[in-house]
């Protein structure tokens, strides 16, 4: 039987070059214009995922 990766988590999560997982931010999507400049900029980038996240999204994705 082959593993299967979630393509869910496939379509939302990166790996970087030296194999960490990269995730991407929420309230980045709508109703932006009652937002700062700065919740918007803080928000421009993607973050890590935690220890206890890796774990769970490397059990998903097998084959990375």
């Amino acid at each position: 039987m082959t593993l299967k990766t979630r393509s869910g988590v496939k379509k939302r999560v990166k790996v970087t070059g030296k194999g960490k997982l990269k995730l991407g931010k929420a309230c980045k999507r709508h109703l932006l214009s009652n937002k700062s400049s700065k919740a918007k900029g803080r928000n421009k980038y993607g973050l890590l995922a935690s220890p206890a996240e890796v774990t769970k999204i490397k059990q998903q994705l097998p084959h990375v």
